[in-house]
C-alpha cells in the first residue's frame, strides 16, 4: 500500500514539473518578446494604433485586378466567358478559386451543391446570377471521365542502353 502511495506521488510531481517547465517557458519566451518588443519600438506590435499614426495603404490598380492575359483571369485563374465575373463576385468570397475549378460537375451536381452550401455554409440567395453561375461551370469545367492521373501526350521518349 505504502509503495502504491510513493509510486503515485511520484507520478502526480512528474505531471506537475512537466506543467512547471511549460509555464516557465511560456513566461521565458514572453519576457524575451516583451524586451525585444520595448528595445525595438519600431517593430511593436502597437505601431499604427496611435491616433497620429499615418495608415499606409497599397493602390491596387483596377487593371491589375480583373486583368486577363491569354483568356484567363490572373487574380483567380477562371476562364475568361460569360458568367465569370459573376463567380468570382459570389465564390471567391468564401473559398478559393481552385476549389471551384477543381469541382468539375454537370447541371443537376452544381444545383445540388449550391443548395448544400445554401442550406449548410450560410450561402445567399444567388437569384438571377444562378443559372448564369451554373452554366458558365457547367461550359468551362464540365466533368471529365479520367483515371487518377491523364495520359503522358507529347514525350520524345528514348531507349536505355545497358
Amino acid at each position: 500500500m505504502e509503495k502504491q502511495n510513493h509510486d503515485k506521488l511520484k507520478k502526480d510531481f512528474r505531471s506537475f514539473y512537466k506543467v512547471l517547465v511549460i509555464v516557465c517557458a511560456s513566461i521565458g519566451v514572453f519576457v524575451v518578446a516583451l524586451v525585444y518588443l520595448i528595445k525595438n519600438p519600431d517593430i511593436s506590435i502597437f505601431k499604427g494604433s496611435e491616433p497620429d499614426s499615418e495608415i499606409v495603404t497599397v493602390p491596387v490598380e483596377e487593371d491589375d485586378f480583373d486583368k486577363i492575359e491569354n483568356g484567363i483571369h490572373v487574380r483567380t485563374g477562371f476562364v475568361e466567358g460569360p458568367g465569370m465575373m459573376e463567380i468570382v463576385q459570389n465564390c471567391t468570397n468564401c473559398h478559393s478559386a481552385k476549389l471551384v475549378i477543381q469541382n468539375r460537375m454537370n447541371k443537376e451536381r452544381w444545383k445540388a451543391t449550391i443548395k448544400w452550401m445554401q442550406e449548410t455554409q450560410n450561402l445567399w440567395d444567388l437569384g438571377e446570377n444562378e443559372d448564369i453561375i451554373i452554366d458558365y461551370l457547367v461550359t468551362n469545367y464540365p466533368p471529365q471521365k479520367k483515371g487518377r492521373r491523364t495520359v503522358l501526350t507529347d514525350i520524345d521518349w528514348y531507349e536505355l542502353k545497358d
